[in-house]
């Protein structure tokens, strides 16, 4: 390993993950011009994008970008090669098992640019993420709403 490599290891942001299901395996590409804005804004880095299937028999197979496209309405071409080695296939066999047969899913892996600053700084301090989590959206809405309503 390089001495920039070890730098830039040190200067990562938080890395998430998204697994995006996609009932009866129908995609629009609705949401991609999205991530191509935040890619290009430099908010995230993708490490990591996969699309895969769960066949009728349960089995779960990866598909390529071209597979996914198809249909000529889906224009994935930007995410071709887009792949750092960090999600495996046990990865998409547990994301798979999420799945019912003949839907698809896209599991997305990416940096948090606009954190590495803070996180880069926060580990040369010798802090240490003790916690992380996600609350879903509509927990939120929900819990506002109760605020709202108890007003």
């Amino acid at each position: 390993m390089t001495s920039e490599t070890n730098d830039r290891r040190h200067e990562l942001g938080p890395i998430d993950y998204l697994v995006v299901e996609f009932p009866g395996s129908h995609l629009t590409g609705e949401g991609m011009p999205l991530l191509v804005d935040l890619v290009d804004r430099g908010i995230i880095r993708i490490l990591d994008l996969a699309f895969f299937v769960k066949d009728a028999d349960g089995s779960v197979r990866g598909l390529e970008i071209a597979d996914v496209t198809g249909d000529g309405n889906l224009d994935l071409t930007v995410f071709e090669g887009v792949s750092s080695g960090l999600i495996g296939e046990d990865d998409l066999a547990e994301a798979g098992s999420l799945l019912q047969p003949g839907d698809s899913a896209a599991v997305l892996l990416y940096e948090n640019l606009w954190a590495a600053p803070l996180a880069a700084a926060l580990r040369r301090a010798d802090a240490r993420m003790i916690a992380s989590g996600r609350i879903p959206v509509q927990d939120v809405i929900e819990a506002l709403d109760a605020l709202d309503d108890a007003a």
